[in-house]
C-alpha cells in the first residue's frame, strides 16, 4: 500500500501529556526540544496557533514558505500540510487543540470555523501582529500557558474563554477589511461555500452544484467570490482539488493513476491534462522538482 501524508493526532502527539480536555499549550522553544523529529510533511486532526516572540528558520504550510520572524503568528485547521525548519533560538508559544474543545459547550458546533483566519485558504492563516499589540498578545499566551499547567477549578473554562479573546481580538486588529465590507449574510454564505469545498471537492466540482447546496443562484455565489476573494467560484474549487493533488504528489507514494483516483477523475489522462494546464507541468515532472528541492 502506498504510504500516504501522516496524519498527526493529540494521542501521538502529546503521549502521556495527552489529556481527554483536548488542549495543551507548550512554550514552543520546550516542544521543539522534546518533539526533535517533528520536521517531515505531515497534516493535524487538530487545530494549532503558532505565536514567535524570537524565531529563525522557515514554515511551509501547503506550498506556501514563510520565513518565520517575532510577530507572526499563524493559524491551522486539521488537514492542512505544514513542515518547519526553526533555529535553536526560536521562542513564542504553541496550541493545540481540538475541534470538540468548543464544540462541546458552545451551541454553534462551527464556532471555530467562522473565524476568517481558520478558512485554511493560503494567505489568510498568517498574520503580522504590530509592535503595539504585541505586548498585549504576550500576556494572554503567557496567561494561557501557565493556566494550562496548573490544576485550578474552572481551568479549561478560563481556556476557552482566553482562547475566545485571542480570536476576537486578532479578528478586530488583524484581518483584513475584506470581509467587513460584506453584510453577515454574503459573509455565511462564503464560508458555507469554503466549508462545502473543504468537504466535497472530490465530488463536486462544479460551481452549479455548490450553489444549490447553499440555495443561491451560480451567479451571485459568482460574484461574492470574484468581488471578496478576487477569483471566480469554479477557480476556488479548481484551486483546491489541484492544491490535494501537489499535496499527494510530493507527500505520498501513490502513482498518478492512484491520484487521479483518489480525486475521483474517470480518466489518469485526463488529469494529467488538467493538472499541466493549471500548473504548467505534468504531475510526474512536478514531483521530481519538489522532491528534488527537499
Amino acid at each position: 500500500m502506498p504510504e500516504q501524508i501522516p496524519t498527526v493526532g493529540m494521542c501521538n502527539l502529546l503521549g502521556d501529556d495527552f489529556t481527554l480536555n483536548d488542549i495543551l499549550i507548550y512554550h514552543l522553544s520546550d516542544f521543539l526540544k522534546t518533539h526533535p523529529n517533528m520536521v517531515f510533511p505531515h497534516r493535524h486532526s487538530f487545530f494549532q496557533i503558532l505565536y514567535f516572540t524570537k524565531s529563525g528558520g522557515k514554515h511551509t504550510i501547503d506550498f506556501d514558505g514563510y520565513e518565520a520572524e517575532a510577530g507572526q503568528i499563524y493559524f491551522m485547521i486539521p488537514g492542512q500540510v505544514h513542515t518547519w525548519s526553526f533555529t535553536d533560538n526560536t521562542e513564542g508559544f504553541l496550541v493545540n487543540f481540538t475541534e470538540s474543545f468548543f464544540s462541546s459547550v458552545f451551541i454553534n458546533p462551527h464556532y471555530i470555523s467562522d473565524f476568517p483566519f481558520f478558512s485554511g485558504i493560503s494567505g489568510d492563516n498568517v498574520l503580522k501582529v504590530p509592535k503595539k499589540m504585541q505586548p498585549e498578545l504576550l500576556q494572554l499566551f503567557i496567561n494561557m500557558q501557565a493556566e494550562c499547567k496548573s490544576q485550578q477549578e474552572y481551568k479549561y473554562d478560563y481556556l476557552r474563554a482566553k482562547l475566545v479573546e485571542l480570536f476576537v481580538l486578532v479578528s478586530r486588529k488583524l484581518v483584513s477589511d475584506k470581509t467587513s465590507k460584506l453584510t453577515r449574510h454574503n459573509y455565511l454564505i462564503l464560508r458555507n461555500f469554503q466549508k462545502l469545498i473543504e468537504q466535497q471537492y472530490k465530488v463536486n466540482k462544479l460551481p452549479k452544484e455548490y450553489a444549490e447546496l447553499l440555495f443561491i443562484t451560480p451567479n451571485h455565489l459568482n460574484a461574492l467570490c470574484k468581488s471578496t476573494l478576487g477569483k471566480a467560484a469554479g477557480e476556488i474549487i479548481r484551486d483546491r482539488v489541484l492544491l490535494e493533488a501537489r499535496r499527494l504528489l510530493v507527500n505520498s507514494d501513490y502513482n498518478v493513476s492512484q491520484i487521479s483516483h483518489q480525486l475521483n477523475f474517470d480518466d489518469p489522462s485526463y488529469f494529467v491534462k488538467f493538472f499541466k494546464k493549471y500548473i504548467g507541468v505534468t504531475p510526474e515532472e512536478f514531483r521530481k522538482t519538489k522532491l528534488a528541492i527537499k
